[in-house]
């Protein structure tokens, strides 16, 4: 059995499925990010104005 070339079609089909990688990984990197900045953010003060101490 011979080796036959690659068709264009692989080389087409190889580009977008390494950009639609990229896509994927900068949104996982986004969520984490955000995720991280949102856990280590102080918490609001949540009490009723009422019973905050001034």
């Amino acid at each position: 059995m011979a080796i036959r070339a690659e068709h264009e079609i692989h080389q087409r089909r190889l580009g977008r499925n390494v950009g639609l990688g990229l896509v994927l990984i900068g949104f996982v990197a986004l969520v984490y990010f955000l995720t991280i900045a949102k856990v280590t953010s102080p918490k609001p003060n949540t009490l009723p104005a009422s019973e905050q101490t001034q």
